[in-house]
């Protein structure tokens, strides 16, 4: 009997890759989105689409019957969040419990405030400076009750900054957006260090853990390496991958604060400026312990396969 996945929000740039990496390792995969997936790369056939929200536990549960593992990887809107995020992690929760599933759940640095260490171990203390983060401090803890006293296992794997998958976030949205013009935009200083995870390595260390499921406990955070760069060493090799100087320029960060009360995305982009003047890093001492070598694609790989799918580099 092949083993079966269940992938909550599959039309996100999460969601998508994850669906790719559980199908080819041979998973039969539940695709879940509020609307079907159309276009694009060609689906495989251990492939099953379902349409539904993620609170439509019934319809999910009538469509799979039994599965795994289900994953989360629904996104509300980032202005959102505060308001979203929870209540669909707790459906997701009850799909788990209903399914008699392991729930993995994708973490990321928030939690960890602005006063972080530079290396960020599972268990460092979570300390969140801003609301975002304390939204993900409370997921995380209903995950943890939730395997306390539902019997609901669960994962989570954090990881950086996303490189690849489409469009979304500070890579694409920010840094890349005028790479065609020759310049990048980098929203820190160039000698402090970030956390990144290419997505397609990080759904192929999901695939991992949930094969070794038996042998986890009933909750567990895991961090996911991906790479550790400065903001020099990120645009430099950018500029390699581009084959061409590239000028770098900063953010107006003074000028996003003073009008981000009338605009409320840039009200959330300015709360976590400190993401990029806080040095960090994800120890992936435990993760590798526990799967081995863990997933990664060398750094210019990556990049040239993301600036392509961008559109920015062709051939």
């Amino acid at each position: 009997m092949s083993n079966t996945a269940v992938i909550l929000g599959s039309n996100g740039r999460l969601g998508r890759e994850l669906v790719k990496a559980f199908a080819a390792a041979g998973w039969t995969t539940y695709a879940v989105a509020r609307k079907p997936r159309s276009g694009g790369e060609p689906v495989s056939p251990l492939v099953r689409q379902i349409e539904a929200a993620v609170d439509d536990t019934e319809v999910i549960r009538r469509a799979v019957g039994t599965t795994d593992v289900v994953v989360f990887a629904a996104n509300p809107p980032y202005t959102r969040w505060p308001q979203q995020a929870l209540p669909m992690l707790q459906a997701a929760i009850t799909l788990a419990a209903t399914l008699h599933a392991r729930l993995m759940f994708p973490g990321n640095v928030y939690n960890f405030g602005a006063n972080m260490p530079a290396r960020l171990l599972p268990d460092t203390p979570q300390r969140a400076t801003t609301r975002k983060g304390q939204v993900r401090i409370a997921m995380e803890q209903a995950l943890a009750d939730a395997a306390a006293h539902r019997g609901v296992q669960s994962v989570v794997i954090r990881a950086g900054e996303f490189i690849g998958g489409g469009v979304g976030n500070w890579f694409d949205n920010t840094i890349t957006k005028s790479i065609g013009k020759g310049r990048l935009t980098y929203p820190g200083r160039g000698d402090v260090t970030h956390a990144w995870a290419y997505l397609p390595d990080l759904a192929r260390a999901f695939v991992a853990v949930a094969a070794v499921r038996a042998n986890l406990p009933a909750h567990l955070r895991l961090h996911f390496p991906g790479y550790t760069l400065t903001g020099d060493e990120l645009c430099a090799a950018l500029g390699r991958v581009a084959g061409r100087p590239l000028r770098v320029g900063g953010m107006p960060w003074p000028l996003l604060r003073a009008i981000s009360p009338l605009v409320p995305i840039l009200r959330e982009i300015t709360e976590m400026r400190y993401l990029w003047e806080v040095p960090h890093a994800l120890d992936g001492g435990a993760l590798q312990a526990m799967i081995g070598e863990t997933p990664v694609t060398p750094l210019e790989d990556a990049l040239r396969a993301a600036l392509h799918e961008l559109g920015f580099l062709h051939g």
